[in-house]
């Protein structure tokens, strides 16, 4: 299992306590230091992730690059592109459990369902 995040956001903080409380074991990875490539953010949007879900809506990337307004004029492709160049535009925590199971942002009832 292995949880991208940011040291310094206060979600991944909080889903790196929750998988501490409860035991279960994961790789940490930086997401300034190893940003999920195209293929691997095509292989989190196969597992069923929407390409939205994978906007951190609320950061600053996303308000200077006018995201908002610039989505409806990209293609997947050209969205995937910048993601991977721009890790801080990417949602997180990422939450890879296998292939096929991958949670974006921290819903503790999600991870709950999940992790069971």
């Amino acid at each position: 299992m292995e949880l991208i995040g940011y040291n310094k956001c206060g979600t991944c903080q909080k889903a790196r306590k929750y998988l501490s409380s409860r035991d279960i074991s994961y790789e940490w990875r930086e997401i300034t230091e190893r940003p999920p490539g195209i293929e691997e953010l095509r292989s989190i949007l196969s597992s069923g992730v929407e390409l939205r879900k994978l906007l951190n809506t609320s950061g600053q990337a996303y308000r200077e690059l006018n995201m908002k307004e610039m989505l409806g004029r990209m293609s997947q492709e050209e969205v995937l592109l910048l993601l991977s160049k721009t890790p801080m535009l990417v949602k997180r925590p990422i939450l890879r459990t296998d292939i096929s199971n991958t949670l974006v942002g921290f819903n503790e009832e999600e991870w709950n369902r999940v992790l069971k």
